[in-house]
């Protein structure tokens, strides 16, 4: 016999919650004990990041109830840490109604005992007779308001405030200080009369298009509670209505908008259903401090991410080591994009390049080395494993997590003195990455393994000793343009870049260099452009061209300083044909001043490993 004792009443309870605000309140915030007698699967969300729906029988050893596990408890399952008996406390929950029945969803729990046998002989639990015909007396001083509710046939009908009354008496929790919540993972397009408490974790930008069928707007946000999240889309005129009043970061009351079945090539998502804003939507800022959603992070190691599928998604926290600059490129559809890359570092002693874009980029103003929690960012695999914020992503700087103050504490306390693997294996123009002592490769080893010669491009990083730089053509007249760099022509009416369609009165040149380097096995030559340049011979192009038409002398003797400098290189190897000959052409993707205290570091570790006793 167990010596388990579970809840008292607790599923019928749970069935009639009754009317009483204060007996509401106590329910909703009581965390009772009850067995598990069943789990079934009954369903899988739709999406690139698919997640399974569990179904739960819950027993107070009298009375059952049927439950459905949020899915950030899947994991409970899945590890077997709950099963068939499993007695567990319920830490956070809410209920909904489905088909005339009351459902609880449970949004967290921790488990008190594995049973192996069922306690009691709970009977199943049914509505009573009437129950939904029960009117609650009006409140004092409430403004009632006629809202359509759905009847039989589906169609949607004015009701009284008595009507109403009873409608409002199925939303499954009650709050004194606002209406009656429903849980974001309980929404469906079969219910008409639902608030959610959710929080803006995200808004984009307004965007246009213009079609043979017309031109108009749209913005997006997304909504996020205990149980979930959700996309919500407005266009056209109720951008105009609600855009300024979303803001990122607040919590909101949300009623009378659409929900309809997710489109998942604009979304990412788990959500099997999606938002979309009317004019009639109400939405009103929630100023209770109690009982706020907040974020849920499941957090990823750095380290771990090459056990993760390309195009996957993944929250990850980390400390930003490299700040790359502000810079432009052209998209698919021949629109400019902005983008600012970041190196990131974690306790796992990887490292990793990641990509914000658009409204992140820009606005991106951190200094120091400050620790940000990111959610849903998207893995690449180009160049190793990278990361990008996509649309729906969010990020939170400096958070008052416990992972956040371990991180900040290992970081200050001696983490920024090691040496991080990097995740990463190139960097690409306009962003940095973090060069690893240990993945230093020869020369003459990148030779004779013939990297690059298969079809696809291949990376190392190797020290070497510029021997020689060729100096003619070692720039070119570039357009002015943010983000262009297209080489321009001299014409009548000045500098034409003909992508741009522009003239410009002078160009603005860029390096393109080739030079020789070497190390102790062997030589190479290695090509790079406008960053390479600048690292070389701390000058800019337009200044080394302006002494070059000036002074032949000075010029020389620029180049010559930087013979014999010493760099740390990241480069891409790849073959290509030139006069029906195949040959490899090393570019470089980044280039990296000697860092002597890293270095020292790495000697430091060589004479303590085994390899010097």
């Amino acid at each position: 016999m167990s010596n388990v004792q579970l809840t008292a009443g607790i599923c019928e309870r749970l069935n009639t919650p009754g009317d009483n605000d204060e007996e509401q309140e106590s329910l909703w915030n009581s965390q009772p004990t009850v067995q598990i007698l069943s789990i079934k699967k009954v369903g899988t969300t739709t999406g690139p990041n698919a997640l399974d729906r569990y179904r739960i029988i819950v027993s107070d050893g009298e009375f059952f109830l049927q439950a459905m596990l949020a899915t950030q408890l899947n994991k409970l399952v899945e590890e077997g840490t709950v099963g068939k008996n499993t007695v567990v406390v319920i830490d956070k929950f809410t209920s909904n109604y489905v088909q005339e029945k009351r459902l609880l969803i449970v949004l967290g729990l921790h488990v008190v005992s594995q049973e192996s046998e069922k306690i009691g002989a709970p009977l199943a639990l049914q509505l009573p007779p009437g129950s939904e015909a029960v009117t609650p007396a009006p409140k004092p001083n409430s403004t009632a308001k006629n809202t359509p509710v759905a009847t039989t046939s589906g169609a949607s009908t004015s009701t009284t405030p008595t009507a109403q009354a009873t409608a409002n008496q199925r939303q499954p929790n009650r709050n004194a200080k606002g209406p009656a919540v429903f849980p974001i993972e309980g929404l469906s397009p079969y219910q008409n009369n639902w608030t959610i408490k959710a929080r803006v974790t995200q808004k984009s930008d307004i965007k246009t298009w213009s079609n043979p069928r017309g031109e108009g707007k749209l913005f997006n946000v997304t909504l996020m509670d205990e149980s979930g999240e959700i996309r919500a889309t407005a266009f056209n005129a109720v951008v105009d209505q609600l855009y300024e009043k979303l803001e990122e970061g607040k919590v909101y009351y949300v009623s009378k908008a659409r929900v309809n079945l997710a489109k998942k090539k604009f979304s990412n998502l788990t959500n099997d259903y999606e938002l979309a804003l009317e004019r009639n939507t109400e939405i009103e800022e929630c100023r209770d401090s109690a009982n706020l959603p907040v974020v849920r992070y499941n957090f990823v190691t750095l380290a771990n991410l090459q056990s993760l599928n390309k195009d996957a998604l993944c929250d990850v926290i980390a400390v930003v080591q490299e700040i790359g600059p502000v810079s432009e490129l052209i998209s698919k559809f021949n629109k400019p994009i902005v983008k600012r890359e970041l190196t990131i570092a974690d306790q796992s002693n990887f490292s990793v390049r990641l990509t914000l874009w658009g409204k992140y980029a820009e606005q991106f103003n951190q200094t120091g080395e400050p620790v940000i929690a990111w959610k849903s960012v998207k893995v690449g695999d180009f160049g190793g494993r990278s990361l990008s914020m996509m649309s729906s992503s969010m990020m939170e700087i400096n958070p008052d997590l416990p992972e956040a103050h371990s991180l900040r504490g290992w970081y200050d306390g001696g983490g920024s003195n090691q040496t991080f693997h990097a995740q990463t294996t190139a960097s690409f123009q306009g962003g940095p990455t973090t060069f690893d002592r240990r993945d230093i490769q020869l020369l003459n080893d990148v030779r004779e393994a013939e990297l690059g010669m298969g079809e696809n491009a291949e990376y190392f990083s190797t020290r070497a000793t510029i021997m020689h730089i060729k100096s003619d053509n070692i720039a070119y007249p570039a357009c002015q343009t943010q983000g262009c760099s297209k080489k321009v022509i001299e014409q009548h009416d000045g500098w034409r870049c003909e992508k741009c369609d522009r003239s410009w009165e002078k160009p603005s040149y860029r390096y393109v260099m080739s030079m020789a380097v070497a190390d102790h096995s062997g030589q190479a030559w290695l090509q790079g452009f406008n960053d390479v340049g600048q690292a070389v011979f701390n000058v800019s192009a337009d200044e080394l061209v302006g002494i070059k038409e000036n002074d032949d002398e000075k010029y020389n003797k620029v180049l010559d300083g930087a013979i014999g400098s010493m760099f740390n290189f990241t480069c891409r190897a790849k073959s290509d044909s030139f006069n029906d000959q195949v040959r490899v052409r090393y570019g470089i993707q980044r280039i990296h001043p000697l860092d002597f205290k890293e270095e020292g570091n790495y000697l430091k570790e060589l004479l303590n490993s085994p390899w010097a006793a």
